[in-house]
Order: C-alpha cells, then structure tokens, then sequence
C-alpha cells in the first residue's frame, strides 16, 4: 500500500532527516508514497461521488474566526478572502476504500510521531473529519488563511488541469506568542509580499505545518 523502499518509514535516520526538513520548511512531501496502483483505485472509487459532495462558498478571515467589530474593516483582522470547496466525509469513504488501509497503518502513524515529535496521534473526535476527499472543479479556491490545527497531513490524489496551486508565507505569525502578523497578512492580501509554492504530485504524502503559515490554493 505504502512504498516503504523509497520511504523507510521505520528507519530511525530517515525519520530524523524527515523531521529536520519540517522544521526547516515547515511543509514536508514524501514524493510516490502511495503507489499509482493505490491512486487509481482511490480515483476510480471516489470520482463518482462528486454528486454526493457538499459545496459552499464562504467568505472569512485568514484567522478563521468572526470579525472584530473593535477594528476597522479593512483592518488585517478584518479583511476578507473567498473560499469555495466541496468534500466528502468520512462516512462517505467506503469502509474497504485504501484510504482507510492508508489512515490507520501503524508504520505511518509512528513515522508521523517521530517526524512531528509527539507521542501518540489520535482520530478526530468529530466522527466525520478523520478522512476527508476534497473536489476542486473548475473555479474552486482556498482562500488565505492560517490553520486552527497543528498540522495537516494531505494526499494529492489528481493533479488540476490548471491553477490548484499551493502558496504559502511561512513562519507569517507567531501565535504561540500572541503575535498574529498583521503587517504580513496585509502584505500577502495586497499581493505585495513574495509567497512560496509547494509543488506535489499524486500519490505524493504532505505533511504541512500550517498554524502560523499563511497559505491558500490558488482558483483552478
């Protein structure tokens, strides 16, 4: 299921020089990890249910949260960017789908412990969120903004005809020490401050710190 020749996800170096590349970049891509093979299965069983996928546009923040009425709106606060995704939920994964095999193999949740420097990795306690397929037809965007979570691990499983591509500011605020980066996410918004890009294939696994990285998927 995994190409653990190319990616010897219980090798004790590997896993250091994995864990010194996020660091360093704070986004790592393990190129081929899942075989064409597995991706063509994982497509061909999920690719019909774009009609069962929920779309929604929305409008928001980078921060993900409500407006400051205490600010002004063209605050850095304030400011607001497009989103426009559709996705299936965990409970539309067919219990047998590769995807499943993939979430829970052990080997890949020790080498995301190792490489993440935490102890145990756990579900979402939210039933629906564990495993997620995201559906990015024509238009469809990501919006910028900062994640809520630690990280986030993401598997490419088509690559976009056009557009879909992945930018990103690292290190654009430091939450831990309540500083939320305005002048930066102003820069970034007026599209004034330089952004870099993360380039992945299918098949390719990416692990990507995105709490204090601004980043969004341009249009498709």
């Amino acid at each position: 299921m995994l190409d653990t020749d190319r990616h010897p996800l219980t090798d004790v170096a590997y896993q250091t020089s994995c864990r010194e590349r996020l660091d360093a970049d704070g986004a790592l891509v393990l190129n081929g990890l899942v075989p064409a093979s597995i991706i063509d299965k994982i497509v061909a069983e999920a690719a019909p249910r774009i009609g069962d996928a929920f779309f929604a546009d929305s409008t928001h923040n980078v921060y993900l949260t409500g407006p400051d009425p205490c600010l002004a709106d063209d605050h850095a606060f304030n400011r607001q960017v497009l989103s426009s995704k559709g996705l299936i939920a965990d409970d539309q994964v067919p219990h047998d789908s590769p995807l499943r095999t993939i979430y829970a193999d052990p080997e890949l949740r020790g080498f995301l412990c190792a490489v993440l420097g935490i102890e145990s990795i756990y579900a979402y306690d939210d039933p629906l969120s564990s495993i997620n397929v995201h559906f990015a037809p024509h238009g469809r965007e990501l919006g910028w903004h900062f994640d809520n979570s630690s990280f986030a691990v993401t598997l490419l499983l088509q690559a976009p005809q056009a557009g879909g591509i992945f930018e990103y500011v690292p290190a654009a605020r430091a939450s831990g020490r309540g500083e939320q980066g305005y002048e930066t996410v102003d820069a970034v918004l007026d599209g004034i401050h330089p952004v870099e890009t993360l380039t992945f294939a299918p098949g390719d696994l990416v692990l990507f710190r995105g709490r204090d990285a601004l980043h969004r998927v341009t249009p498709t």
